[in-house]
């Protein structure tokens, strides 16, 4: 009941106040909605560019997967192979072919171990030291020498004493 008497008695103030209020205040909304509009427009393209993006990494992951997948099958079938080839090759292979494949790493072995005994022929530069050698006398580094020396001597009678094979093999050698 005091409401209606209050508008009364300054009724023609405010009607003009709430004019202007109200288109202000409109004016107001209109701009904040273009601007909301405005941002929601940029939001969506941005969204769109990245699902856009994401359908093409999506795209790239499937083909990388395929080649790694298509990759990963053709080694394995090479290796099949591989193993089946060395398989076929270990079928033929005859023992006296065997014999003279471990008398080679044999050799290769012997030889190895008299060349890590070997000195150094050229000077060391200066700092540094020659590789220390255990502790032997000159009678039993020669022993072992001559053990290794007896070795490859009875190695090479036992090429000698077998059938034409075997002298075919040792050609063989003669042009490596």
């Amino acid at each position: 009941m005091m409401f209606p008497q209050s508008r009364h008695s300054g009724s023609s103030h405010l009607p003009q106040q709430l004019k202007f209020t109200t288109s202000d205040s409109c004016d107001r909304i209109k701009d904040e909605f273009q601007l909301l509009q405005a941002q929601y427009h940029s939001l969506k393209l941005e969204c769109d560019k990245l699902a856009s993006e994401k359908s093409e990494m999506q795209r790239h992951y499937v083909m990388y997967y395929e080649m790694s997948y298509g990759l990963n099958i053709e080694m394995h079938k090479q290796h099949q192979q591989q193993v089946l080839g060395a398989i076929e090759r270990a079928k033929q292979v005859t023992a006296p072919e065997l014999n003279s494949i471990i008398r080679q790493q044999l050799q290769a072995h012997q030889l190895s171990q008299l060349q890590a005994l070997a000195l150094p022929l050229t000077p060391l530069p200066v700092g540094l030291q020659p590789p220390s050698l255990p502790a032997v006398s000159a009678g039993t580094g020669l022993l072992s020498l001559s053990a290794l020396g007896s070795q490859a001597h009875l190695s090479k009678e036992d090429k000698n004493g077998h059938d034409g094979d075997t002298h075919q093999e040792d050609d063989g050698e003669k042009s490596d």
